[in-house]
Parts: structure tokens; sequence; C-alpha cells
């Protein structure tokens, strides 16, 4: 079972949000429970506002998600044209914020790293950055229903 989409949409934030729901509904035919679907939205958020706060900083620009899924596994790349990274092992440690002043935290690659299966970093200054994610949805045990007859005999 194989299925992809691209989206495009401007840096603003309240894009955030439509980025979020676009991915869960497209992960939702590999049925995932509520906690995947919850790890996989936090983690597009995260790579998002990184684009639109850091990538893009006071200018509008363009963010490039393309989503896959091959049997169980969804891989998600967001990419923008932004500014780019100096440090990326600087920038994926814990706590570490470009923008102390207007209070990050600092966490979202943590965040993206510890929700899902795989996390890759590439950036280059004055170009832009690509975070691709990948995630394995578990197959959940099929449950054997009951026919009327077997029910109602108890």
């Amino acid at each position: 079972m194989e299925n992809e989409m691209k989206l495009e949409f401007i840096s603003k934030s309240n894009n955030e949000a439509f980025a979020r729901i676009a991915i869960a509904a497209f992960v939702s035919s590999l049925d995932p429970t509520i906690e995947e679907i919850s790890d996989i939205k936090t983690a597009v958020s995260e790579a998002v506002t990184n684009s639109i706060v850091h990538g893009y900083e006071d200018r509008i620009g363009i963010i490039h998600i393309k989503c896959k899924t091959i049997d169980r596994k969804i891989y998600i790349e967001i990419s923008d044209n932004g500014k780019g990274i100096e440090n990326v092992e600087l920038a994926k440690q814990p706590l570490y914020t470009s923008k102390p002043d207007l209070e990050r935290s600092g966490m979202g690659f943590t965040i993206m790293e510890s929700f899902m299966d795989n996390l890759k970093i590439e950036s280059v200054l004055g170009v832009g950055t690509k975070v691709t994610m990948a995630k394995e949805i578990k197959e959940l045990p099929k449950t054997e229903s009951l026919t009327l007859e077997e029910a109602l005999r108890g």
C-alpha cells in the first residue's frame, strides 16, 4: 500500500494548524492510534514552526511538505528556502535556541526526535532547511467479533 501527497503554503503562523490537520488526515488511512496521530501532529507542528520563526524570520516564504506512506510507515519531508541553520548539531541540542528574546524553548528538534522513529536535518546557509521524519504505524491486533448467536448464548 503506497500513497503520496504534496502541500505548499505561505509561512504564516496560522498555517501551522492547517499542516497538522492535513498530515493527520493523510495518515488516517493507516488507522493510527490517537497517540501515534498526536506524535505525528506535534512533530509536524515543530518543524513548520521552525520554518516560520527561524527559516523565514520576518519575511513570508513558502513551506513545502511531501508526505508518503509505504506499507505501515509514514515519511514526512518539510522544507523551506529560508536562511538555513549555521550549526545543525548545536541546533539539535535540547534547550538551545537562537531566539531567546522570543521565549522559544529550544526543544523543537528534541521533540521531533522523540516522537518520530527517524529524524534527518539538512540545511545550507542562505538556501534553506529540510527536515525528514519517519514513523511506523503499529498494526493493532484484530479482535474477534462474536456472531449474534454466540453473543446471545453468553
